[in-house]
């Protein structure tokens, strides 16, 4: 722990009078961030208004073309909202470890192209081998992230660029082989989605949990290392995000469709970060809500499916502009009324305030000095002492029979 302010660290009584908020907040430390619990108010209100956007949306869909959320059209409606909320999901997890992983996008494309030509061998064998290579490709970028501790997006970026470089010899949309049909398992599938990303946010709300994740944020000089713990954490999350996605190209090659068309992935991977930013996941690290990833998601889910009803051609790159633009914003908001309060928001009471706890890390304020006393005491006579005396300059001792004697 950091002892930068002996004041606030010191142990109190409960019956000092001392409020219980600046006892809860003793053992933070302030070298990982700002002392205190992140305020969750902010993240409460934006879930609201997403649930609010969500409803309309649903209404205007239903009001285009009823039969969208009838039995067939809503369960490839659902396992579409469950692909692209599993890339959701790892972006928003890359996000709040401060380790963004931009590498999702490629990586589920990919892995969507590997299922469709390997099918025919087994939907469960081109599982395992997509996630995989995944969960290999994401220790080697969590490895680059904190062992050279570099912006993770720069180096999820470099890993994009080579998983593009593998899509690149496709040109030409490929036949999916697997005989596997997600649309039987939909509720199955959604419901699974929505436990996760609800679970996830309410252990993401738990303080020591949200402090532990968010460990990797950099705090003062972005540059500066932050410790094994962080590292391992964030290391963690390059692994998990890039197997989610790769689950989530499964799912996108095996939803219906007929063929897969190749693509850098990169339009996904702003749709999935832009997804994410618009859960209230913020853009700087640690700090999320509970119920923003599971509305954020079916909020986009529907927007698509309400442009192809009305036959508008809305690309990813829009929509996920778009998202990402709020998204912006919302991280403004969070960072700005998510934070805890400031510490001048409460008077610091006096036994506090004084240092005298008798505890041992108190510092006593400094007295102000009117004069230096003297170095020497002074002479009770002001008689001058003569330099030229004899006595001064005699080496030897007296005799015993002296005047003097």
């Amino acid at each position: 722990m950091g002892y930068d302010d002996p004041g606030r660290h010191a142990p109190v009584e409960p019956s000092s009078g001392v409020p219980a908020a600046v006892l809860e907040n003793v053992f933070d430390d302030p070298a990982h961030g700002e002392p205190g619990r992140d305020r969750l108010a902010v993240h409460v209100v934006w879930e609201v208004v997403l649930a609010a956007g969500l409803a309309v949306l649903i209404w205007l869909l239903w009001q285009a073309d009823p039969a969208v959320l009838g039995d067939p059209g809503l369960r490839v409606l659902l396992v579409d909202v469950v692909a692209l909320g599993l890339l959701a999901l790892a972006a928003g997890l890359s996000l709040r470890t401060a380790a963004v992983n931009l590498a999702i996008g490629p990586v589920m494309v990919a892995a969507a192209l590997h299922c469709a030509e390997q099918g025919d061998r087994g939907v469960a064998l081109a599982l395992g081998q997509a996630a995989a290579v995944a969960a290999v490709g994401g220790l080697a970028l969590g490895l680059a992230v904190t062992v050279l501790h570099v912006p993770g997006w720069a180096a999820s970026l470099a890993g994009a660029a080579g998983v593009v470089v593998y899509i690149g010899p496709r040109s030409e949309p490929v036949l999916v082989q697997s005989g596997y049909d997600p649309r039987g398992s939909t509720f199955y599938l959604f419901a699974g989605f929505a436990a996760v990303a609800v679970l996830g946010g309410l252990f993401g709300a738990i303080r020591p949990v949200r402090r532990l994740v968010g460990r990797f944020r950099p705090v003062a000089d972005p540059a500066r290392r932050r410790g094994a713990v962080a590292a391992t954490v964030a290391t963690l999350a390059c692994v998990v995000s890039t197997v989610l996605a790769a689950l989530a190209g499964i799912l996108v090659a095996t939803n219906g469709r007929d063929t897969v068309g190749p693509g850098d992935g990169l339009d996904w991977t702003v749709l999935a970060v832009g997804t994410a930013l618009l859960a209230g996941t913020s853009a700087y690290g640690r700090r999320g809500g509970i119920f923003g990833t599971l509305l954020a998601v079916s909020l986009v889910g529907v927007v698509f499916a309400w442009a192809h009803v009305e036959g508008w051609a809305v690309s990813r790159w829009a929509v996920g502009g778009a998202a990402l633009g709020v998204g912006l914003l919302v991280t403004r908001l969070v960072e700005a009324y998510g934070r805890p309060r400031p510490a001048g928001a409460d008077p610091e009471p006096p036994a506090l305030a004084d240092s005298t706890l008798g505890s041992g890390w108190s510092v006593p304020r400094p007295t102000k000095l009117d004069d230096w006393p003297p170095a020497l005491p002074v002479r009770p006579d002001d008689t001058p002492t003569d330099p030229w005396d004899a006595s001064r300059w005699e080496t030897r001792p007296p005799r015993w029979d002296g005047g003097d004697r």
